[in-house]
């Protein structure tokens, strides 16, 4: 259990990192610690250079006070986001903005040792481009599927095996000498998402539609992400969905989300619509690369093909539903479309909406918003993984490392000869 001391520090620092102008006035009246306990952490903060002064705010009839910020430059943090067919690493600073990503098409049934040997590649290279090898100083990884939290690697995937024996977050640790944080990449897009949309940041109560192997929700309650007891809070890819008949899942059973409305289905369903030539667009897109994948359903939508578009409805109606079950039973203020889904929010976001609402209770849907992501859905994974990062880093947990960490760097810089 983290010490006061350690608990304020982080609140402070959270304030101060959480806003582009803090000055300590403002500061204890975000964090509702007294004056004399905010200057004391502001000026420990200082002292481990994690924060800085930047000019003065207004003055309110006495002297004007400091603005104070996030020493982002102080060091770096490294994320990845490892998807079903893609992988993302990125370089940020400490203020969480991304200075460099490199990008990679892979497949994560490949096994890990085959994507984290792409991974750490591109993340040594991004390290030595941007000079951080001695300023590296966390590391945050999206999974494609759920993450036991209190072990960190990935949880039992009947579809993924390769993964949930692999010890992802030692063998990174090892590679680049930093703690290393491993979620579901969902949950880490929830955290993006809510460190760029206003209306996220704002809700205390989210469901975060996104993807992965699969459709995935991350569950916000009170603020934070909602894991459940073994990481699985939000999977509803494996979830039945009543009234579709027999369709088997690659997880084994019949009837699952993912089978009938996630991207293994748009790919079943898009071929036989080309092949059938029931989709004219669809037929075109076969004939000349010889597959058809989610995003060809979706770009065919919009050039008005009538069964590609039929298609999305049906899957953005069964996503609705099973959304409709989360809605019930977390009573959200807040639906956010993201992942592979939200790439096709002009076709889908009015169907899931219509779903919610029709099968939800109504006192859970009287004042829901159900809002298409912020983001580009490009970079709203990687940008989850840095945030992550961070947002650990600085936690009251393990802040106390962090601070030590500093103290013995201040410790050696004295000590050398001037």
């Amino acid at each position: 259990m983290p010490s006061d001391r350690y608990t304020g520090l982080a609140a402070v620092l959270a304030a101060i990192r959480n806003s582009e102008d803090s000055t300590q006035p403002q500061i204890v009246e975000r964090v509702g610690l007294g004056r004399s306990v905010v200057a004391q952490r502001v000026a420990e903060l200082e002292a481990a250079g994690l924060v800085v002064s930047d000019g003065f705010g207004p003055s309110t009839g006495g002297r004007a006070p400091r603005r104070l910020r996030l020493h982002a430059e102080a060091g770096h943090v490294l994320g990845a986001d490892i998807a079903t067919n893609e992988l993302v690493v990125g370089i940020a600073d400490l203020g969480g903005r991304l200075l460099a990503t490199r990008h990679r098409e892979v497949e994560v049934v490949a096994g890990p040792e085959a994507v984290l040997g792409h991974l750490e590649r591109l993340a040594a290279e991004l390290v030595e481009e941007a000079g951080a090898a001695d300023s590296l100083w966390s590391f945050g990884v999206g999974m494609p599927g759920p993450v036991a939290w209190d072990s960190g690697a990935p949880a039992a995937m009947p579809t993924l095996p390769d993964w949930s024996r692999h010890p992802t977050r030692a063998q990174l640790a090892e590679r680049f000498g930093v703690p290393v944080w491993i979620d579901n990449r969902t949950n880490l897009s929830a955290l993006g998402e809510r460190r760029v949309n206003p209306v996220a940041a704002a809700s205390r109560h989210m469901v975060y539609l996104g993807g992965g192997y699969g459709i995935g929700a991350a569950v916000v309650v009170d603020g934070r992400i909602h894991r459940g007891a073994h990481g699985l809070a939000g999977a509803i890819d494996h979830v039945p969905v009543p009234g579709v008949g027999d369709v088997v899942c690659h997880c084994g059973r019949t009837g699952c989300l993912e089978a009938v409305a996630g991207r293994a289905a748009l790919v079943r369903d898009g071929r036989l619509l080309a092949e059938t030539r029931q989709s004219p667009a669809l037929a075109e897109v076969l004939e000349r690369t010889g597959r058809i994948r989610p995003v060809d359903v979706t770009e065919a939508a919009g050039r008005g093909d009538t069964a590609a578009r039929a298609l999305l409805h049906r899957s953005a109606t069964l996503i609705g539903r099973s959304l409709s079950t989360l809605v019930n039973v977390f009573d959200p203020d807040l639906v956010v479309v993201g992942g592979g889904i939200a790439r096709a929010r002009a076709h889908v976001l009015a169907a899931i909406r219509e779903e919610i609402y029709r099968s939800a209770l109504p006192a859970a849907t009287r004042d829901l918003r159900i809002e298409p992501s912020a983001f580009d859905q490009e970079i709203a994974g990687i940008t989850g993984a840095v945030e992550f990062a961070l947002g650990e880093l600085f936690s009251p947990e393990h802040l106390p490392a962090v601070l030590d960490a500093r103290d013995r760097v201040r410790s050696l810089d004295e000590d050398m000869p001037a």
